[in-house]
This record gives structure tokens, sequence and C-alpha cells, in this order.
């Protein structure tokens, strides 16, 4: 089978489309993978070091406001048509799979034009505008949310799959967990982070928190301020007369080893991707999230608004945060262990560890039908 992925712009369009990429590898050594992005995205760099063959097009997104931009970045989209148009008739698929973000847009479309097998996959609750606009010409739709299938106007295309997250997410052992971090596997530990490049806002609130939690030894902190905030937290620590490099607290920079974090933690607290939500409810943890506010069509706030309504996440809103407001929070939770086992398990049943196998089983079943 051939099957070009595309998709581009942020990581948690990239990411899903990897995964399923090499879902579809393992599943059948003899599939053959093209993946088409914007030649100068992320993509660009991310999918040649995993392995893949890469193809580079034209793209860009739609600026917010008419300008000169505009008219640069539609003929930028018309000569991604022409491009996308070559590599089809070069590499013959026998589907083409989206996952979102502008490169999607032209690859897709084109696809579906010359009657492909086409696919997509929305990671959000809140679908994006390339994907509502798509869903119109493709096979099918595969969507993580059951809350984003009331707002696509294709229901009998829709299938509710989940999102694929790392294969170790889950495995690791609460003691190994741990044990990596150099923590007491019996005591309750919040896992903090606000992305890789951090979140200035949840840092500044969890200078609050953890002045707060510095009369209460018997709670741990995992705590990844980012590495573009990691030295201002510092000094506001400092600055709070806050020794940070204690016994049950660990302030990093940056967080590598997520699946052993998770394995530890007892509580999150952090922003709402699709990626991180969907392994929180694998690993069937509680949360305490706050969304992005500049998150395309504010799609971070839906995706919370989906675990909270299930009872498995608390939210705040960034404009609303503040190290008084985290705080309050962290202690109604953790002096509930109730509450806590409450919504670690309704963030488990909202799980689809199985989504990766759905994923591939639809896609060979399209291409092949």
């Amino acid at each position: 089978m051939r099957v070009i992925v595309t998709g581009g712009g942020t990581g948690g369009h990239i990411y899903p489309a990897l995964a399923i990429a090499k879902g579809l590898m393992a599943r059948d050594a003899e599939t053959k993978i093209l993946y088409v992005g914007v030649r100068d995205g992320m993509e660009a760099r991310l999918v040649p070091e995993a392995g893949i063959q890469f193809a580079g097009i034209s793209g860009k997104g739609l600026p917010r406001s008419i300008s000169l931009d505009t008219l640069k970045v539609i003929g930028n989209s018309f000569k991604a048509l022409w491009e996308t148009k070559k590599l089809l008739k070069e590499f013959h698929p026998d589907l083409v799979v989206g996952t979102g973000g502008y490169v999607s847009g032209p690859v897709v479309l084109t696809a579906a034009l010359f009657n492909i097998p086409t696919l997509l996959h929305e990671q959000n609750a809140m679908p994006g505008i390339t994907n509502r606009i798509l869903a119109r010409v493709v096979k099918r739709v595969m969507v993580t949310f059951p809350e984003s299938m009331e707002r696509f106007g294709v229901k009998k295309k829709l299938a509710f799959v989940g999102l694929p997250v790392r294969p170790e997410i889950g495995q690791v052992s609460r003691a190994v967990g741990a044990k990596h971090f150099k923590l007491r596997p019996d005591r309750l530990t919040m896992l903090v982070t606000g992305g890789s490049r951090g979140a200035r806002t949840i840092n500044q609130a969890m200078i609050e928190v953890l002045s707060q939690l510095a009369t209460h030894s018997d709670i741990q902190v995992i705590w990844a301020t980012g590495k573009d905030t990691y030295l201002e937290t510092v000094e506001g620590l400092k600055k709070r007369g806050i020794f940070w490099d204690r016994p049950q607290w660990r302030v990093l920079e940056y967080l590598k080893d997520m699946p052993e974090a998770l394995a530890s933690a007892d509580i999150f607290i952090g922003r709402a991707g699709a990626a991180t939500l969907a392994e929180l409810m694998v690993a069937g943890i509680p949360s305490v999230l706050i969304p992005y506010p500049y998150a395309a069509e504010n799609h971070q706030e839906y995706n919370a608004q989906a675990l909270v309504k299930a009872g498995a996440a608390q939210i705040i809103l960034d404009s609303e945060l503040d190290g008084e407001r985290l705080w309050k929070e962290v202690e109604t939770l953790i002096s509930q262990p109730s509450l806590l086992a409450k919504m670690g398990a309704a963030a488990e049943t909202l799980a689809q560890p199985q989504a990766l196998d759905k994923i591939v089983d639809l896609c060979r079943d399209i291409a092949w039908h």
C-alpha cells in the first residue's frame, strides 16, 4: 500500500501524522509512506528525523486580516495545488491521510478531486477550519473527542477513534517512575508543565503554590518551567525567598521523560493540547487545565471542557489565573483523596488506548474498498 500523510504547522498536527505513518508501516512492512508538508515548516525537520520520506510544498496560513500578505498566501495555495498534483502523479498513492494545518488543505483536496481515497483525523474538540472544509470531500473523518462530531456537517462520515499516544504511556509503573525522579512512590505528586518553551502565567502562579507547599513536605512536585522561562522562574522563587532545591521538589527546565513523570503523578497542571489530554486519559490522571488562550479557534478551551464535562478535570482560564486561584484548586484536590480518585477514574473512561489500531484499520479499509 502506498500512502501520503500530510499535516503541519504545529506539533499537534505533525505528531499524530507521524504516529499514523509509523502505525501503517508497523502493520505491513511493505507499506510505502510519503509525508507531504510545507518545505520550511516544523515538519521539514521532524519527519526526516523520524526516518520517513518527506516532500515539501509551498504553503502559508492565512493572515487574520485582509492585506497584501493575503494575496501572497492565495498565490502560494495555488502553487501548492500544482505541486501536489505533480507529487500525486509521481507517487501514485492508494490513500491520502490529513491531520490538519494549512498544508493539509491543498494535498487532501487535490487527492479527492483525483478520486484518490482520502481520510482526515481531527485532534481537537473544536475542529480546525481546514478540516471542517475538507470534511465535505473526503471519504471519512476520524475524531478524538465525541464533542467534535456535532461540529461537522457530515455525520455519516464520522468515526470516533481517539488520538494515538506514545506506547510507553501507561506502561511504566509508579515505582519505576518515582525512582527515575528520585522521589517516593507513596507520596502525592503534582506534575506541572506549560510545554517545552514554557508558559509564563502558569509559572508565575506556581511560585505562589510552591510558597504554600513549603509547609507540606509530604507533597512532591515535578515542575517543568520550559526553556524560555526557566531562569526568570528560578529568579522569581529566589525573590520570594523560596528554597526550591528540596528533596520533594523537582524544578526542571525541560521534561523529556514524560512517561515516567505521568507514572509518578496524581495531579496534572498545565495546558490542554489534544496530545497532552490523550496521554492524561490513558494514564488516568486528574487535572487542572489552563487552556492556551491564543490557540486557533480557542480549541484548547473546548478540549478542556470535554474533560470537565466528564468530571476528569477542573479548568482555569488563563485570563483568570493567578497564584491564589491556582492554590485554591490545588488545596481542594490534595485535601480530598476520594475526589482525586473519582476524577482519575473519569479520565480513564475517556481513554482510547487502541486509537492507533482503530486508525490503521480504517485507513486500510478505505484504501482497499
